[in-house]
């Protein structure tokens, strides 16, 4: 988490006395780190839950708390962000933060939020890659893939999270509950494509249902946290979405990069990814493939629709607590005007799988 912090963004403010008494009397082996000054910072992502760097006088941390005022149902989980952190770092090698502890509590700073540490590093925007050289860029993406890999290679039962959600159905229970999202927030508006994909995507399911694993829910580049010089991840972020599910569709997520172009969430399509470098999708995808046993991904253009569908919802969310007033992030509106958009690349998408 290497992003320069500010000040608090209006509206997000908290006691910071309130919580540095509450840190030192929780955190036993961390009481002398809070008996002196504590300075807070905001850090300008957290696009749904407020993130936080606090720097006490011997070290740092990271506080990621639910934002105030209305929220939608099952939103802003950092109860389940902290335990499938806790649970990865305790039971797997997938590289995630540290974390010390959940409040959940709302009277300390006024939502629950949980403690982890601050994991010095690079975090990349751009796909591309612009600041480093094509042979860096390629072990990059091969490090990101792997990270990937192993999270979907990790036994649910190993790592206590056999009721982290159900273990059948992902698929069609993701549908109905972003549909239902979408048409439960009407103050965000209507779209027509958002309308067909509700309807079609749910018709045109894969047959064939992958065992369920450990799904991020949002794998993105800019959600990892890369060693200070070397093509390594350090720590996975953003576990907001983090459930029991379909790793296919987690994976098609994450290569949804290659079909998007550079809009609110930089992509590469129409770049000259052998001039950058960069593998090109269908080696991605080949390379996820052998690091996890499988033949291939029959149905990989069917969950790329749905991931396109589910990236709409996401921003017609968005949107919807900008015209709340609760947008806890500066992108908030920019990504609010992506909705239409991704709705049609999204049907664009459905509109080839059925032609297939």
């Amino acid at each position: 988490m290497n992003a320069t912090a500010n000040e608090f963004r209006p509206g997000l403010e908290f006691d910071v006395a309130a919580l540095r008494r509450y840190l030192a009397q929780h955190l036993a082996e961390f009481a002398d780190s809070f008996a002196g000054p504590l300075q807070v910072r905001q850090f300008p992502g957290g696009q749904s839950n407020p993130t936080y760097l606090l720097t006490t006088a011997q070290t740092r941390y990271v506080l990621r708390r639910k934002p105030p005022g209305q929220l939608l149902p099952s939103a802003h989980a950092v109860d389940r962000e902290y335990r499938v952190m806790r649970a990865l770092a305790q039971h797997s090698q997938v590289p995630v933060a540290r974390t010390f502890l959940l409040c959940q509590d709302p009277a300390i700073i006024g939502t629950q939020f949980y403690l982890m540490d601050f994991v010095e590093g690079r975090t990349f925007w751009d796909p591309c890659l612009p600041d480093l050289a094509a042979p860096q860029r390629a072990a990059v993406f091969d490090a990101m893939n792997a990270a990937l890999a192993q999270l979907h290679s990790v036994s649910p039962q190993t790592a206590g999270l056999a009721d982290f959600g159900r273990s059948d159905g992902y698929l069609l229970r993701q549908v109905s509950r972003w549909s239902k999202q979408y048409l439960a927030d009407e103050l965000a508006g209507r779209d027509a494509n958002m309308e067909r994909l509700i309807e079609w995507l749910p018709q045109h399911l894969p047959a064939a249902e992958p065992a369920a694993a450990i799904v991020h829910g949002d794998y993105r580049i800019d959600n990892l946290i890369f060693h200070p010089t070397e093509p390594r991840v350090l720590a996975i972020m953003d576990w907001e979405l983090a459930t029991l599910g379909d790793p296919i569709a987690d994976f098609a997520y994450h290569v949804m990069m290659y079909r998007m172009s550079n809009a609110s969430i930089p992509g590469l399509l129409g770049r000259d990814l052998r001039a950058l470098g960069l593998p090109s999708e269908h080696d991605y995808v080949q390379a996820y493939c052998r690091r996890r046993g499988l033949p291939g991904i029959a149905d990989l253009d069917y969950y790329l629709a749905f991931c396109m569908f589910r990236l709409a919802a996401i921003f017609h969310g968005i949107r919807g607590r900008v015209v709340r007033g609760t947008a806890v992030s500066p992108q908030a509106r920019k990504y609010a005007a992506e909705v239409a958009g991704m709705a049609a690349l999204g049907w664009l998408q459905a509109q080839r799988v059925s032609v297939a």
